[in-house]
This record gives C-alpha cells, structure tokens and sequence, in this order.
C-alpha cells in the first residue's frame, strides 16, 4: 500500500539515511526521499497515508526529528522508526519502531549507532525487496551472508588499522581535508567528514567524486589531503580518474579501498587503507571503521581528545 518513503533525520543518521536510499531503491524498487528533519516540516512537503516515513535518532528524543514525525503523521503517513534508545519520545509516537540494540553511545560523534543503523537500513531493505517480490530468494539469501559476515570483518580491520596512526600525523597540521566517493561511498564521504569535524575539529568536506570538477578541485593543492573512498566496483575507474584529478594538483591521496583496488590504484597513492571486499551496498559500514578511527587518531595527535 506504500508508494513512496521518505527517511528524515539529522547529522550522522542523515548519511546512513543516504546509505538506506541507495539500498531501498534497489532492492525494494520503491521511490525513496532523504530529508534532513530541520527543514522538512517548513516545506510542507507532500505525503499521505500511501507514504511510509522512516526517522532515523540514536536517541529517540531529538527534537528536529521528533516533530518532522508528529508533522508526517498529522498528514496520515505510517511511520517506522529506526531507533537505539528503548522507550524514547520518537519511538513510541511511532506506528512501528525498529531497535539497533547498539548499546549506550557515550561519545558525542555517533559510531556504533551509525554502524547498527546501516545495518537495520539494510534489513528493511530486504524485507521491503522480500515483500515486493524485487529480490529472489538466492538474492536475499547472498545479501544476508554478507550481512552476517560483518562483525568478523569489522574485527579484521580493526587488526590491520596501526600504520592509520603514523598516516593522521603526516596531515596533523593541514587546514582543511577533504573526503570523496562514488554511489554509497559518498554519503560515506560525508559521514568521513562528519567525524573530523566532531572530533578534532577541523574543517573538512566531504563530495561526490563526480561533483570534484565543479567546484571543489579549486580547493586543492599541496597542502590539501583527500581521502578518496574506492571499493573496487563497476565505478572505481571513475573514481580512480578523480584521484589523477586530485593528484594533478599536487593533493595527497589517502585511498581506502579493497586488495584489488589497492593494487590497480594503490601505488599512485600517498597513503593506503585496506579493507575487506564486500557487496558494494554493504560497503559504507565497513569503510565507517577506517574514517571514525582517522578521525580519532587525528583527534589525538592535535590534543584534541
């Protein structure tokens, strides 16, 4: 009965929103909208009881969120929020209320709240596909392995993360950095920034590779480190080319990437972060370890801590 979603949350929860759009639409083949909760309510956007609106809040009693849902919901839309905290304001004002489970989150920058909300974006997606009959059997069976596969290849990243910290000294002293991707890397590019921001506050940006020529590569230059997030998928030569772009210019190139990745790419590289080749939607969870744990290191060596 549902012909549209429309996400709507704030900061971190709007990345993993992104990341849920680009999963929804396709695995469920349904219109999705990502709708930073500010703003939506002062728009008097368009929904009704056709429309299905997924807040996302750690806390369940973020403000900006909370009355975009009573807003949604006096125009007769059914609401499904995606939650951590059990028996907050936003999950029981909500028809439906998925929990992350993730535990108290005691650092201001969202981590492992990000983490379980891709997660619960993921499993919606599924069962949304599930429902439609848009994925297979097979199809969800492969993305679900995936899924489970997650905790051990978080571990395995953790392991193999050490020479990060003598990579966060090398651009300790830069003014600004810059983050890019390409399709769910680049809501994983904004959420890159995001952390840097957060936790050793610096100025940093994150963009769509695509978007590097219109604008942003003015901004670049010796002193510039961009972080280029690269899984070795159908757009990765794309994404190779804006870090020829960026290298043109004499910025430094951080790239994460997959073993395959870093082989074709990683020698024109200034620095490498290896991770896990997964499915390609399932990416932005485990490329989140490499850029929270940048940040924090970052953090460190500026006393920022």
């Amino acid at each position: 009965k549902i012909d549209k979603i429309v996400i709507i949350e704030c900061g971190t929860d709007f990345n993993a929103g992104l990341v849920g759009k680009y999963a929804i639409e396709k695995w469920g083949n349904i219109p999705v909208d990502v709708e930073l909760a500010s703003e939506y309510r002062y728009r008097e956007p368009s929904l009704d009881e056709k429309t299905l609106v997924i807040p996302i809040s750690q806390s369940g009693e973020t403000m900006d969120t909370l009355m975009a849902l009573r807003y949604a919901k006096s125009k007769g839309a059914k609401i499904l929020s995606v939650c951590n905290t059990n028996g907050s304001t936003i999950a029981r004002e909500s028809d439906s209320v998925l929990y992350t489970h993730a535990g108290p989150e005691i650092a201001v920058a969202s981590t492992k709240a990000f983490a379980t909300q891709l997660v619960a974006m993921y499993l919606i997606g599924i069962e949304i596909g599930r429902k439609l009959h848009t994925l297979t059997k097979k199809e969800i069976e492969v993305i679900c392995e995936e899924v489970s596969q997650l905790p051990a290849r978080v571990e395995q990243i953790l392991e193999t993360v050490e020479p990060l910290r003598e990579t966060t000294r090398k651009f300790k002293s830069a003014e600004s950095i810059l983050f890019l991707g390409r399709h769910v890397g680049y809501p994983t590019a904004l959420e890159g920034a995001l952390k840097l921001k957060e936790l050793a506050y610096m100025h940093a940006e994150g963009f769509a590779g695509g978007e590097l020529k219109h604008g942003p590569i003015a901004l670049i230059d010796e002193n510039v480190p961009v972080i280029v997030i690269a899984p070795h998928d159908n757009l990765f030569e794309k994404t190779v080319s804006n870090m020829q772009e960026v290298m043109a210019r004499k910025g430094k190139v951080i790239l994460i990437s997959d073993r395959r990745g870093i082989e074709q790419a990683g020698n024109k590289a200034w620095a490498r972060i290896e991770v896990p080749a997964v499915d390609p939607f399932i990416t932005p969870l485990l490329y989140s370890v490499p850029i929270q744990l940048l940040a924090y290191h970052t953090a460190v060596v500026k006393g920022t801590d």
